[in-house]
Order: C-alpha cells, then structure tokens, then sequence
C-alpha cells in the first residue's frame, strides 16, 4: 500500500512546517461526512502512531493511519492552485465519484472501510 507526493506537495508540506515551527510532516486521512459519505482530512503530524504508516518524498513525509490508508491507496497527493483556491488535492482511483459542491466523494463497492 502506497501514497505518491508530489513535489509540489511536498514542497507546500515543508513550508508549513517551517511556518509552524515544528512537526514531522502532513497527516491526512478520511472521515465520514457531506453528501457522498467521506471527505479528506489534513493535519500536522507531530509523531508517526503504532498503526500510522509514513511515506516521504522530496524530503518531506506524510502520515496515513491504517484504516485510512485502505481507502487512499494507490493515490496520489498533489497541491495545486485553482484560481483564487491553493489546496491539497487527491487523485485516488478508489473513489467512484464526488459530490456537486466537490467537498465529499463515495468509494467504489470493494473499498468500503
């Protein structure tokens, strides 16, 4: 099970830490919530649980708890600016489809956590 980063992602990850002052890298995650059923969570990881897995890239690491890594998998991180919006974004080929407003996706059957 894996995670791809990006450089840009990477990059955004370092700078945030260097702006925080301290932390290992970027937590993310999934919890139930929106219209679809899940949404993406990002948080400062200031150490790596007994069930978290970490991946580093451009001398930069993000960390997945297990039940979350079933579900982002095979995805990849990138940061990307969309007009006005700069943001984390996934690209996760476990996800069936997202909802109108973008903020919540579903799984495909055989992902379900």
């Amino acid at each position: 099970m894996a995670i791809t980063v990006t450089e840009n992602a990477a990059k955004q990850i370092r700078n945030q830490l260097a702006k925080r002052g301290k932390g290992l890298g970027l937590r993310v995650g999934i919890k139930k919530v929106g219209c679809s059923g899940f949404a993406y969570t990002f948080d400062y990881a200031d150490d790596v649980g007994v069930d978290d897995r970490a991946f580093d890239a451009h001398d930069a690491k993000v960390v997945v708890d297990a039940e979350s890594l079933a579900v982002l998998d095979g995805s990849r991180l990138d940061f990307v600016k969309e007009g006005l919006k700069q943001m984390f974004k996934f690209d996760n080929p476990n996800v069936d489809g997202t909802c109108g407003c973008g903020e919540s996706f579903n799984l495909k059957e055989a992902v379900k956590p």
